[in-house]
């Protein structure tokens, strides 16, 4: 048995801790820092979420995990200009791992601060750069280039968790874990997704290309590693709005429709012409634009709160132009669901966040309902038959 001691546990009162295996030895190397045990449990469940989605779709891809659930994951594909204004990664070229770790954090930065990286492919230089810029706790990935080492172990003070892990380690078929001193066990979830879940479509509306099919996959997968209840939105290879562990699906629809329109509103020219004070930090200016888009703008702005962040007072964004701009500009989003939708709710929902492309397993006595309401706007939604809870 081989075993690594944790400092504790969820809680500093919870010790002793460890990772172990009662056979073999651990498939993970910590290069540097001491990772604690959700670190441990991000970094586990995010790179089964990168690896998923790189043999499901051949592109390097990359999650930012926050309390064993993404707040962010995505394909790496080039950064387009207005891409790079929201993100702010470093200047000069990137490479496409680093690229995809970008738009996986860039999906929703305040729920990215101080996250845990996954990397589907070996960290180089150019992604290590991203991650030295950025708050976080720690990054997974096979493997890592000598001067990417060299960047992330500065980090932090020296003391950033780098864990490196073997590809082609294959968990056993079956799994176990204890609750309140009761072992639970069930089979290892090994479900291949892949274009072939893709097949039913349900809607009048067939036609779904290449593009729609990848995004498609990219949230089946992110939902599989995504605590339950949950849906996910992705545009371009990039999930933009994640709801994860709500009592109802309306809930997580909402929760993650709105991270979705938030996501699109710092792309207004408004936004993107803020005139922020020069070398303001990048939480500062994080937390700034997401107050700037929220509804309590005017108050913040009339109580002073962003004194040091712009150069000059900022023409606010009414509630006409924040609707204007979603509902004329969003458009072609797909949405996934964890379980089925029970009423068409949620697809009137979905619709107001500019989905034109649903996957869900179906199966409630209402789908006739939810069929219906896709065929009002146009959508096509395919049902999988497959269910995807994650706890």
């Amino acid at each position: 048995m081989t075993e690594l001691e944790l400092k504790y546990g969820c809680n500093p009162n919870q010790k002793p801790a460890r990772i172990f295996m009662e056979e073999g030895e651990l498939p993970l190397t910590v290069l540097n820092g001491r990772p604690g045990y959700i670190n441990f449990m991000d970094a586990l469940n995010s790179w089964q979420l990168v690896r998923a989605l790189k043999q499901a779709v051949g592109l390097p891809a990359a999650a930012s995990f926050k309390h064993v659930s993404p707040a962010g994951a995505a394909l790496g594909l080039p950064l387009t200009d207005v891409e790079r204004q929201i993100y702010f990664p470093p200047e000069g070229e990137l490479s496409p791992i680093a690229c995809a770790y970008v738009r996986a954090r860039g999906a929703d930065r305040l729920c990215s601060f101080g996250d845990w990286a996954a990397l589907s492919d070996v960290c180089d230089a150019s992604a290590a750069r991203c991650l030295a810029a950025e708050v976080s706790d720690g990054v997974i990935a096979p493997g890592y280039t000598q001067e990417a080492l060299d960047i992330l172990k500065a980090k932090r003070k020296g003391g950033y968790n780098i864990i490196q892990i073997d590809p082609s380690y294959t968990p056993a078929p079956v799994e176990r874990r204890n609750i309140f001193g009761i072992t639970f066990e069930q089979g290892y979830n090994s479900l291949d997704i892949n274009e072939a879940l893709l097949d039913n479509i349900v809607t009048q509306n067939k036609e779904l290309p290449q593009q729609a099919k990848n995004d498609m996959l990219l949230a089946l997968i992110t939902l599989k590693y995504t605590q339950s209840n949950s849906v996910c939105y992705v545009k371009d290879g990039q999930a933009i709005g994640v709801g994860a562990g709500q009592q109802s699906r309306i809930h997580c629809t909402r929760l993650a429709g709105n991270k979705a329109d938030i996501w699109w509103l710092r792309q207004h020219p408004k936004v993107l012409e803020l005139p922020f004070v020069p070398g303001i930090r990048r939480p500062d200016r994080d937390n700034a634009i997401d107050l700037y888009i929220s509804d309590d703008a005017p108050a913040l702005l009339q109580d002073g709160a962003w004194e040091g962040i712009f150069t000059q007072c900022p023409q606010l964004l009414t509630q006409l132009e924040k609707q204007t701009w979603i509902a004329r500009h969003l458009d072609g989003v797909t949405l996934g669901s964890d379980a089925f939708f029970p009423f068409g709710d949620n697809i009137e929902r979905a619709h107001q966040s500019g989905v034109k492309y649903i996957v869900q397993p179906g199966g409630s006595i209402r789908d006739d309902q939810v069929i219906s309401t896709c065929d009002k706007y146009q959508m096509v939604m395919a049902f999988t038959g497959v269910r995807l809870f994650h706890h």
